[in-house]
């Protein structure tokens, strides 16, 4: 079960008048000599070729990381296409990577070709037009609810940040990843955060990162993003409700300067 170090009431959308819609290589000096073998799917047996698994087993039988080494076919030199799906979904996160939009950010993020990064948007994108109903989804009334949302970022290895886009009835209508890095407001501007609340007519927003290291301290960093998020949302009109940090098996909300 998750713990939490401090309580807090369901989140309150204020109203506004102002609401607007829309890997471990060998070093160079060996480089010559000893070349680092890359692991390829032609190499495993038959039965276990994520696309002969699929086609034999059916895509249940799959792991994520083997469905997504079908969609992406093949790797690169340096990476096989199995080693990399499995690379993608544990630095970016399931639920993070199937929402994002942004081929060239994905690419430069994940240190992927530009095609492949391309293929997994555009598989998100079939997904939400052919399965994603109006009004199916999730609910998010408190940090609690957040935290089981975001639950997949509890294991990612590096600092990711990410913006849940609610509508006046708390539904998620946008889930994106702001940033992937170290939250820092030097590096962090309002803009980034609010362009998609923009963009999908959302009312208010919750900001949750993740500390790699388990701890849900916020520190000074964390602090001063959350500061300057709710003053622009404030001009805005788009409430911030909450900033949640993630750690392993717990979380918490790192106190906000004015109540709701």
């Amino acid at each position: 079960m998750p713990t939490q170090t401090k309580v807090r009431s369901p989140y309150m959308i204020k109203d506004t008048a102002s609401l607007m819609s829309h890997d471990g290589s060998f070093s160079q000096s060996f480089s010559t000599e000893i070349k680092k073998y890359v692991l390829k799917i032609r190499d495993l047996p038959e039965m276990d070729k994520p696309r002969e698994k699929l086609v034999n087993q059916g895509p249940t039988a799959l792991s994520t990381a083997e469905l997504l080494a079908v969609i992406l076919n093949s790797g690169t030199k340096k990476e096989g296409v199995l080693s990399m799906s499995e690379r993608i979904i544990k630095e970016y996160g399931e639920r993070a990577l199937v929402n994002h939009r942004d081929a060239k950010t994905i690419a430069k993020d994940l240190d992927i070709p530009l095609v492949r990064a391309a293929q997994i948007v555009a598989i998100g994108e079939l997904g939400r037009r052919f399965y994603q109903k109006k009004g199916s989804n999730a609910m998010v009334r408190t940090a609690k609810d957040a935290f089981e949302y975001l639950s997949d970022m509890q294991n990612l290895d590096k600092e990711h940040l990410r913006g849940l886009y609610l509508n006046n009835h708390y539904r998620v209508i946008h889930d994106e990843v702001i940033s992937i890095g170290t939250v820092d407001s030097n590096l962090i501007h309002p803009r980034e955060v609010f362009k998609p609340a923009l963009e999908y007519g959302a009312v208010a927003v919750i900001l949750a990162h993740n500390h790699p290291s388990g701890i849900t301290k916020a520190s000074e960093a964390d602090k001063e993003v959350t500061r300057q998020i709710i003053a622009a949302g404030k001009i805005m009109g788009i409430t911030v409700l909450d900033h949640v940090i993630i750690g392993k098996g717990k979380f918490a909300s790192i106190e906000l300067p004015y109540d709701y």
